[in-house]
């Protein structure tokens, strides 16, 4: 019988089998989930997820695949975008089966400069400064204390401006603090955010007329006597200036990293550059520059306007080496929410500001989290006693 005629031939059933792909065939290796991961990028970091150490517990059973993702910074608005970009580029290695990652957060204590130690209770300390007033830093150190609780952190906001306390208004917080024994007090705790300020202590109309080494009595104790629960980022809102007081306030409290705030305008930025070169002298690593008033955008045209220069930050991030953070407009809603006690982060949660100051959030705590780790915890204590 003509064979071709035989496959047509009635009562002669066929019986097809599906061709396996090759790729079906062959396990895929760690290696191979390893190089996929170093073609992409953590969104915050900017580091691939192996060089950057966040990948871990990777595991290949056939052609399925289970790794855990962990961040070193809070991540409540893009963890779910990390997980997601994690899956579809493992699932592009050819032959993968199921892929689950488990995205993780954990915040560490990280290390100060020596002599210093750190405070119980608080993990990493974020100090933002600038070298003149009347640039936004305290809307600034505001704000970011409430990004990085909306990211998902526990959060200390300490107002150590002695002179100008202004933290208490823009968290719309009243009362004195209370204490328990007497000695200690207990920070109010408001929009999730755990804040002291000596503005809670005094008169509303009472001026500081205190000389330097009174301020920083005064600090220390706002420091170190307040009750502070689990932070896991304290922001310490600077006076403004590079003088004796702000020296030794940098020398006493111990700051993971700080912050300056400026403006585009000439003159800011020449401050703010020797703010810059105060904290390098004490040894406290720069985190990055926060650019406020960048551009003014006509509420009733759209018309943008660089009223206090242009350029300015991004100028000073090439001289020394910098990031600039984040750039922030010249808003009247930021000024009016913060003065109403209730700041943007909280008052505007999704609004442009609001997701620019979690972005300088997300960058603030990615940066900390590269320093180096604080393993005083890890070795025991060494007591000497006669016998």
């Amino acid at each position: 019988m003509d064979p071709e005629k035989a496959l047509y031939a009635p009562g002669i059933k066929l019986k097809i089998r599906p061709l396996k792909s090759r790729a079906a065939g062959v396990a895929i290796t760690e290696e191979q989930v390893r190089t996929a991961l170093q073609e992409l990028t953590d969104p915050v970091t900017g580091k691939d997820y192996v060089s950057g150490k966040e990948a871990r517990n990777i595991k290949v059973e056939g052609n399925d695949v289970s790794l855990d993702i962990l961040l070193g910074y809070p991540a409540k608005s893009v963890i779910d975008v990390v997980r997601r970009d994690v899956i579809a580029k493992l699932k592009t290695i050819a032959g993968a089966g199921n892929v689950s990652a488990n995205v993780q957060v954990k915040i560490i204590a990280h290390a100060v400069r020596p002599g210093v130690k750190l405070m119980p209770g608080v993990k990493n300390v974020i100090a933002v400064a600038s070298g003149k007033g009347g640039v936004g830093k305290s809307t600034t150190a505001v704000n970011l204390a409430l990004a990085l609780a909306a990211e998902g952190a526990q959060v200390g906001l300490l107002d150590a401006d002695i002179y100008g306390p202004s933290q208490q208004m823009m968290m719309g917080l009243s009362g004195r603090p209370e204490s328990a024994d007497g000695k200690t007090i207990e920070p109010k705790l408001k929009y999730g955010v755990q804040a002291m300020s000596i503005g809670l202590l005094i008169d509303v109309d009472t001026p500081m007329v205190w000389r330097g080494p009174m301020v920083t009595q005064a600090l220390e104790q706002l420091l170190r006597d307040t009750q502070w629960k689990d932070l896991d980022y304290m922001v310490v809102d600077l006076p403004p200036g590079t003088g004796d007081i702000q020296l030794t306030l940098s020398q006493k409290v111990p700051v993971t990293g700080a912050v300056i705030v400026t403006t585009p305008q000439d003159i800011a930025l020449i401050d703010a550059r020797k703010g810059l070169k105060m904290f390098e002298k004490v040894g406290v690593p720069i985190l990055g520059l926060v650019e406020n008033m960048s551009v003014h955008v006509c509420s009733k045209c759209g018309h943008e306007e660089h009223i206090f220069g242009e350029g300015g930050a991004a100028a000073m991030s090439k001289d020394y080496g910098v990031e600039v953070l984040g750039s922030l407009p010249l808003d009247i809603k930021i000024r009016e929410q913060a003065d109403s006690g209730k700041p943007t982060v909280v008052a505007e949660p999704d609004s442009r500001s609001a997701q620019i100051y979690k972005e300088i959030a997300r960058k603030v705590a990615a940066r900390i989290s590269e320093l180096s780790k604080d393993h005083s915890a890890a070795f025991p204590k060494i007591v000497i006693q006669n016998t």
